[in-house]
């Protein structure tokens, strides 16, 4: 009786124009580090350029909004804008470290009470989320008025493509812990989550895909909402979305697109940088 023998083939070569990357893009690696310090030093720098960008792309609302991000040697503290601190001014220096219990352990400012219950809760929650962003924003209040998430309506879009939530609980101002814990456990392993009359949150692995994933969705709703005003706006296929939500809701993207953003927004307001 003969028996086939199998054949180890080659992996087809990729084409000269894509990247040896999983999106066939040259993205650049994450930057490593040698110390924590040096990680922190980082991660504070891109916080403070993430609430300059809302401020400039008009996400402050009064009090409202905050952008936290886990602290790399101790992942039970987290670092936020103080409260009552404009985006548009927000330095590295004005930045807060807050503890478990909403103690602030590093700089001088107060902490926002639903800044500690909602972000102190999805960190707690979940270990993978590096930075969670909050805003309420104009086109997500009004998506969240409607009822309706992102549909998948473009590439963009597609990256939200089942993952994302609709948080439908409200009863006033995120103020307790316990309400903290529910918008947590809703998120999941979502990316977003919007929140019925109030606005919207976003996590990462990275700031910078937090920050990068807000921006996109808040323009995604923008999209839609013009789209519906306009008539009925065709949708991609499940399919079509899966496909466009692989390129576009890559990890990897989203964390290099906000480097364009900090890149601009450091060349224009460089104090943002002062410790």
């Amino acid at each position: 009786m003969n028996t086939l023998t199998p054949v180890n083939r080659p992996a087809p070569a990729r084409a000269p124009h894509l990247a040896d990357t999983v999106t066939g893009l040259p993205i650049p690696a994450a930057p490593e580090f040698a110390t924590y310090e040096e990680e922190r030093r980082h991660g504070r720098q891109r916080l403070a350029a993430a609430l300059r960008l809302f401020g400039k792309c008009g996400f402050g609302e009064g009090i409202s909004g905050h952008v936290s991000l886990r602290d790399p040697e101790d992942p039970g503290l987290f670092w936020v804008n103080p409260f009552g601190r404009s985006f548009r001014q927000v330095r590295v220096a004005d930045l807060i470290c807050v503890d478990s219990t909403g103690r602030v352990v590093r700089g001088t400012g107060r902490v926002n009470p639903s800044a500690f219950v909602i972000h102190s809760q999805i960190h707690e929650q979940h270990p993978g989320v590096t930075a969670a962003a909050h805003a309420h924003t104009v086109h997500s209040r009004a998506l969240g008025a409607l009822g309706t998430l992102l549909d998948p309506l473009d590439q963009e879009s597609a990256a939200f493509y089942g993952r994302q939530v609709l948080y439908d609980t409200y009863e006033g101002p995120s103020v307790s812990v316990r309400q903290g814990r529910d918008i947590a456990q809703r998120l999941g392993d979502g990316r977003a989550v919007l929140l019925r009359h109030h606005g919207l949150i976003t996590v990462g692995g990275t700031l910078d895909e937090a920050a990068h994933w807000f921006i996109s969705y808040d323009g995604c709703a923008q999209v839609q909402l013009l789209a519906r005003a306009a008539g009925t706006p065709r949708v991609l296929t499940h399919e079509q979305a899966l496909a466009a939500g692989a390129g576009f809701g890559d990890g990897e993207l989203g964390r290099f697109s906000f480097q364009l953003l900090y890149d601009e927004i450091v060349r224009e307001e460089p104090d943002l940088l002062e410790e």
